[in-house]
């Protein structure tokens, strides 16, 4: 995985140019800010940075955690071009399932387009560990894709596991086995079960969002 999006970085911002989802990343795009106003925020998987561009502004902090130091080049452009100023950002090298222990817990975590690569077998895991480092009631909001037939990439394996996979090919030819789960409300309902309350599920035509706070 940290692999492929390695060597995705430079093109991997053409997923949000698809027509048909821009009335949705419009719309997400209002959504989400207010979420995190005056927060100090840890975003899982920042990536290139286009959900970071909306958080930042209002923020009273943010780490960005990625495991690839290529998107981080994309993104801090992308913030640099802001014509608003915004929270002191600190780009993080690290592994999503095991996040360093910050000074301070954070108010808030987000993820976009990150849980869907989570295996079934490991979401509690991640859960669990993404807790550890925030305070208790703090704000989770994950974001990720509905399965849209003619416009997601076709899944082409499920495992013994439950877990979907997507084979995706990349400008330089190759191409890479993609984990891409898209679990439901109820599941994402039940995983938080005892670690997190309050959850809300949100859906437009092409996304999903999910947020909770953590039990103290």
């Amino acid at each position: 995985m940290k692999a492929y999006y390695a060597a995705r970085a430079k093109e991997y911002d053409k997923i949000y140019l698809k027509p048909e989802r821009q009335t949705d990343l419009r719309a997400i795009e209002q959504w989400l800010a207010p979420k995190f106003e005056h927060a100090n925020v840890l975003e899982i998987a920042a990536g290139t940075g286009y959900w970071t561009q909306f958080i930042a502004p209002v923020a009273q902090s943010l780490v960005a955690l990625d495991a690839s130091s290529e998107t981080f080049d994309v993104a801090r452009s992308r913030l640099a071009g802001l014509a608003v100023p915004v929270a002191p950002v600190q780009w993080l090298i690290g592994d999503a399932y095991a996040i360093p222990q910050p000074t301070q817990l954070y108010d808030a975590a987000f993820a976009g387009f990150w849980y869907s690569h989570i295996p079934v077998d490991r979401q509690r895991e991640f859960l669990r560990g993404l807790h550890r480092v925030l305070k208790p009631g703090a704000k989770v909001v994950f974001l990720d894709n509905l399965f849209v037939k003619g416009s997601s990439t076709p899944l082409s394996e499920t495992d013994a596991q439950g877990n979907t996979y997507q084979t995706r090919p990349l400008a330089d030819g190759s191409t890479h086995r993609v984990l891409k789960n898209f679990p439901t409300e109820n599941q994402l309902i039940e995983v938080v079960q005892g670690i997190g309350k309050d959850p809300v599920y949100s859906a437009w035509p092409y996304f999903w969002a999910f947020e909770y706070t953590v039990v103290a």
